[in-house]
């Protein structure tokens, strides 16, 4: 972690809704003019969409039938800690885009499934922000969570992420229900040692409940909606936070723990302005004074 050079992390399955987060991020980078590099979790996987699926070819037929974007040989662990530790030191490093679909690809006259090469992160920025599947993963050779000020988890609870991930992957990527089950089974032991590991360290932790049947998500016909849930707010360390505002500001939120409380669902973008922007503000803060005096 630096003074000088904050990094944020949205860290969370696929299907987690992490990108939801990230918009409400980008809203109030954009309303406090806060300079953020923004770096997709996606650009650090090891393959290009082709590449992966003739790596997940090999793997199955030497015996590895659980080969994923979830573990640490599809993916450039290393690299991310690079980018981390030295956006830290100076505020600099390296960063590309994957391109996942053809309105992606156009500009930059592509295919969809790759890469775009690799340049360097633009002079000036205030903050690092990262959503993706391994913000604040560790491992026995990388410990990415270590230079991450503001480690956040993105976590629905497992039969509604799968649903949202059932109802994305075949709306928006043409996939069968057959397949992304497929691709659920295939993934489980990495999400259980690389996914689930990382809510441990993380400083919040979002978890939406839905208060609608799922128990079976592979054959639910619509995704429980933000009305119908709510959401469990956890705080690592809860020191500081004014606990007594946000319960007055969110009609129906109580705490159950000590460090945690209960929003009604519809009530998340405003939770989350709340919490975050003093955060983003202190850091963004702090930086600026860290840098000038050097």
């Amino acid at each position: 972690m630096s003074a000088r050079h904050p990094v944020i992390a949205i860290t969370g399955s696929s299907g987690a809704g992490t990108s939801t987060v990230t918009r409400t991020f980008q809203h109030i980078f954009r309303r406090e003019g806060v300079n953020p590099v923004i770096v997709e979790g996606d650009a650090f996987h090891r393959y290009d969409r082709e590449e992966m699926k003739a790596a997940m070819a090999r793997e199955a037929a030497a015996g590895n039938e659980h080969f994923s974007h979830f573990g640490p040989d599809a993916n450039l662990f290393e690299e991310l800690e690079t980018l981390f530790r030295q956006y830290g030191n100076d505020g600099s490093g390296r960063i590309r885009k994957y391109l996942h679909n053809e309105c992606e690809a156009a500009p930059y006259q592509q295919a969809p499934g790759t890469f775009t090469p690799w340049e360097d992160i633009p002079a000036g920025t205030d903050i690092l922000f990262y959503e993706g599947l391994h913000g604040a993963v560790k491992t026995d050779k990388v410990d990415v969570a270590q230079h991450v000020d503001l480690r956040i988890g993105v976590v629905p609870i497992i039969n509604l992420e799968w649903i949202q991930k059932l109802h994305r992957d075949r709306e928006q990527r043409g996939y069968t229900t057959e397949a992304v089950t497929d691709t659920i089974l295939r993934r489980m032991p990495e999400y259980v040692h690389f996914i689930c590991s990382q809510f441990e360290n993380t400083h919040i932790n979002f978890q939406r409940v839905p208060m609608v049947d799922t128990s079976n998500p592979f054959i639910a016909r619509s995704i429980p909606t933000p009305e119908e849930s709510m959401v469990v707010i956890r705080f690592a360390n809860p020191r500081g936070i004014d606990f007594q505002y946000l319960l007055a500001m969110m009609g129906g939120a109580f705490m159950s723990r000590a460090n945690t409380i209960v929003i009604p669902g519809g009530k998340i973008d405003l939770a989350m302005q709340l919490i975050f922007t003093p955060l983003i503000l202190r850091l963004v803060e702090n930086g600026r004074k860290a840098r000038a005096r050097y």
